[in-house]
């Protein structure tokens, strides 16, 4: 199996390295020096798990490597629409893009960019980071993968995907009919717990502490699961009990990926997350004053991070 990950960060480089150990002939690209590290020292994976390195060919030009079975996107967000439009010499006629990325747009960009009978659709539920240029820190979380069609159906090209993925060390993976339900569900995950954390700059397990705060928690779930269910995908009544039963049982150190960004002026993915559906709920008349809450506090922040100003 020949597969490039476009965005070899914290996801991109765990999945690619352990498809990788599991024999699959797995390329990079990756760009500064994060690049140049794995170019001259090759890819260490500090992990919960297990810690591994694997040599593998890196590079910034898809035109290096030509056609791939397999393109798992995991790019940020906000570079999903320009990241399309160089996926051209990475596709052959059945190539598939998998999206492993954070929010509910992605899959539509690269449809309208690359045809959506290249798209597939993917969670990720794993926590690791870029440590350092050319290391991946993974410090836990279920290491789990969802993958699907997008129009439901159960392909060969789904079904072979998730036989290497379960073939890995280290990772598990389901095989959704239904991959779009679980797309939303982890965006009503992160626009709650990365909303908190971020917005009031606190750990979970402080948000928890006060009936206030772990109500707002709430809140932000139930507004994005409306303007799902709004915008005609499957999201059960029981979907935000469930997703707050998970938030209760993780540590209370855990903050988000959206926090760490603004804390360490990194380029935020506010536009792709509460952004994306603040403007989806305008299109379908649904109130989400949480979101917009949380929007309006970050929204300056997000602007300064992008702006490289101090």
């Amino acid at each position: 199996m020949r597969v490039a990950v476009y965005g070899a960060g914290g996801v991109g480089a765990y999945v690619g390295g352990r498809l990788a150990q599991a024999g699959a002939d797995v390329h990079l690209i990756a760009r500064g020096d994060h690049l140049d590290a794995l170019r001259s020292e090759g890819l260490r994976v500090e992990s919960v798990a297990g810690d591994f390195a694997v040599d593998l060919p890196a590079t910034d030009d898809p035109a290096d490597i030509g056609p791939c079975d397999y393109v798992l996107f995991t790019v940020k967000s906000f570079d999903t629409e320009s990241a399309a439009r160089e996926l051209g010499p990475l596709l052959g006629d059945d190539t598939a893009v998998v999206s492993l990325q954070n929010g509910v747009d992605n899959e539509s960009i690269l449809a309208d960019e690359i045809g959506r009978e290249h798209v597939m659709g993917g969670v990720a539920y794993v926590f690791s980071t870029i440590g350092a240029p050319g290391v991946i820190e993974h410090t836990g979380g279920p290491t789990s993968f969802t993958i699907g069609e997008l129009g439901g159906s159960r392909t060969e090209r789904a079904e072979r995907l998730a036989e290497w993925f379960e073939r890995a060390d280290g990772m598990d993976v389901e095989l959704s009919e239904s991959v779009r339900t679980e797309i939303w569900e982890k965006a009503a995950f992160i626009c709650a717990h990365a909303g908190m954390t971020a917005s009031v700059r606190l750990p979970l397990g402080e948000v928890r502490s006060t009936d206030e705060s772990w109500e707002m928690y709430r809140h932000l779930f139930e507004e994005v699961c409306a303007v799902g269910r709004a915008a005609g995908v499957d999201l059960s009544r029981e979907t935000v009990d469930e997703w707050m039963d998970f938030a209760a049982g993780l540590d209370g150190d855990a903050y988000s990926s959206l926090h760490y960004d603004l804390t360490h002026d990194k380029r935020m993915e506010l536009e792709g997350l509460h952004g994306a559906i603040i403007r989806r709920a305008r299109d379908h008349d649904v109130a989400v004053p949480m979101n917009e809450a949380v929007y309006a506090i970050l929204a300056p922040w997000a602007e300064r991070n992008a702006s490289g100003e101090d």
